[in-house]
């Protein structure tokens, strides 16, 4: 037993301290690249994008879709860059959320169903990202290593 403990618990977790950069990077990147074009091309089809929302019974359209496809795009490319990583997958997942409440719900007949929908899938990745964070390979690590740089050495400097 503490030979199949060793072997398929504590090595996997080993070697999975080594990676913990990867996961964030690669849903970052995933996500990222996906919302980033998907909002361009609503911001550059906005007309569209407006009667869907009107068909979809989303309230102010004219207001929401400049807004939601400005959401998706910046927060998008934030999420590329790793900069509000937080921030940017809240805002998608509430997009998400939205989008699952007006525009696929009728179709909801079952948990599975509900499950397999793309923007589920989505909504799952922002939530991870917005708990666990961006990871090492971000700006906004960057920025926090940075602040703290300034803070260490603005309190030396005060002492």
């Amino acid at each position: 037993m503490q030979f199949l403990v060793r072997w398929l618990i504590e090595w996997p977790q080993r070697v999975a301290h080594h990676l913990t950069w990867l996961a964030p990077l690669f849903a970052r990147i995933t996500v990222g690249w996906v919302f980033m074009w998907s909002g361009w091309g609503k911001l550059n089809n906005l007309a569209q994008v407006t009667d869907n929302f009107v068909a979809w019974g989303i309230p102010l359209p004219h207001i929401l879709t400049p807004f939601v496809s400005g959401v998706e795009f910046f927060g998008g490319l934030f999420l590329l860059l790793g900069l509000f990583t937080r921030v940017s997958a809240g805002a998608l997942g509430i997009t998400m959320i939205v989008a699952i409440r007006a525009a696929k719900w009728g179709d909801v007949d079952s948990l599975e169903t509900l499950l397999g929908f793309d923007e589920f899938e989505y909504l799952a990745l922002f939530l991870w990202l917005a708990i666990a964070g961006p990871g090492v390979l971000s700006l906004d690590c960057v920025l926090q290593r940075r602040i703290r740089g300034t803070s260490s050495q603005s309190e030396a400097d005060a002492r």
